[in-house]
């Protein structure tokens, strides 16, 4: 089996343009969550979302051009695979059919679905837009970057909901393992903070209408929020041959789901995946020195993960950092793991846990001190991060310094 390795990070959130800077606001604990009001809807009850300043979106709009067959959507992927390219130094010859593109979407084209619905349902006398199919549908990100750099290689695009993205760099991973691709651009893309779609999640009642504050005595529930994240994976052999810098090493991955609870998670199968993904690696628990928690902060998700952390890492979880960085990019659902990623490989080189900002209290019914508000030196040589989807979807990856 091959060893995978990632040499390239690239990025589009509600923190700005490019990775560093995701990193370095996860790092600081500044937040991107701002105020988000939609026309189209009489009254919100949650105001505050994670979402793109209007400057930034029309950054997105000048980098990749006016093109009537792109939504947001393949946009966001678009300039992060980018970023993530440059900073490989992949040149013309890297692509090609050695060369895969898996990236995620939960959601697709939000805004051509919600612009096409709300002009049908309106009875406006305007158009709908005859390039909705090649807009909306999910795989349309994960397409464009293909074409964008010749990529032929095999082209996935995981819809498995807040686990899309993980689970694409952990297909990625295993493609590449098993000598399949030399290299891949993987991650996960969502532009969902339309009107409509912001609207269903208000009734489905698990979002604050505050502060995101995950772990916390007081939690009550998450912050939506967009953007892309897009890696470079390709194998050691690969990277070495051509030069580039590592940034890390992909050392463990394990996927599964809960068969239970569509909506609730389980620890007992949020247990076994981690441990799939600790076995992949052939680290043992006390190698990981940093946790990138799932931390949606829903009064649910938290009790059951940690309790699922506990029962891989011990009921002390000693010498282990957890947090979650949610309240800083949002949960960028079919984007989040990629997001999430770029942070805890930022967080392992850096040799700082980010901080779980907005934390006031311990829950007793948790027992957890999430890196409360500031950042934490870690110890360790590797770092995991857990998504735990709606529909029981769990994907757990693991990252080593090389």
């Amino acid at each position: 089996m091959k060893r995978v390795v990632v040499t390239g990070l690239g990025a589009v959130s509600a923190c700005g343009f490019g990775a560093e800077t995701l990193i370095a606001a996860a790092l600081a604990g500044e937040s991107g969550v701002r105020a988000v009001h939609f026309d189209r809807l009489d009254k919100q009850r949650v105001n505050e979302a994670a979402v793109l300043t209007e400057d930034d979106k029309a950054k997105v709009a000048e980098l990749t051009g006016h093109n009537r067959m792109r939504d947001p959507v393949a946009n966001y992927a678009l300039v992060a695979a980018r970023e993530a390219v440059a900073q490989a130094g992949l040149g013309e010859d890297d692509f090609g059919d050695r060369c895969g593109t898996i990236i995620g979407s939960g959601f697709g084209g939000g805004k051509t679905v919600d612009d096409n619905y709300w002009a049908f349902w309106s009875g406006s006398k305007v158009r709908l837009d005859p390039m909705a199919v090649p807009k909306i549908m999910n795989n349309a990100a994960a397409s464009w970057v293909s074409m964008e750099f010749g990529a032929t290689g095999p082209l996935y695009c995981p819809a498995t909901a807040c686990s899309s993205a993980s689970q694409a760099v952990g297909l990625a991973f295993q493609l590449l393992r098993a000598g399949a691709i030399d290299r891949c651009l993987a991650g996960g893309s969502e532009a969902c903070l339309e009107a409509g779609g912001f609207r269903v999640w208000e009734l489905l009642r698990v979002m604050t209408a505050d502060k995101n504050r995950p772990f916390s005595k007081d939690r009550n529930g998450m912050t939506l929020g967009e953007g892309a994240g897009v890696l470079v994976l390709e194998t050691l052999d690969s990277a070495e041959a051509r030069g580039a810098d590592i940034l890390c090493e992909i050392v463990g991955y394990g996927t599964n789901s809960d068969a239970g609870d569509l909506l609730r998670p389980d620890p007992e199968r949020a247990a076994a995946c981690m441990a799939l993904a600790l076995a992949e690696s052939g680290l043992d628990a006390s190698d990981i020195g940093y946790v990138n928690a799932h931390g949606t902060g829903t009064v649910a998700n938290d009790v059951t993960e940690v309790s699922a952390l506990r029962q891989v890492f011990g009921e002390d979880l000693d010498g282990l950092e957890v947090s979650s960085t949610k309240p800083v990019h949002g949960h960028a659902l079919g984007a989040a793991g990629a997001l999430e990623l770029v942070v805890t490989i930022g967080a392992l080189r850096a040799g700082m846990a980010p901080p779980t900002i907005n934390f006031t209290e311990v829950d007793p019914k948790i027992g957890l001190d999430p890196v409360a508000n500031t950042a934490r030196p870690i110890s360790g040589k590797a770092a995991m991060s857990n998504s735990l989807a709606f529909g029981g979807i769990n994907a757990s990856l693991i990252v080593a310094k090389v």
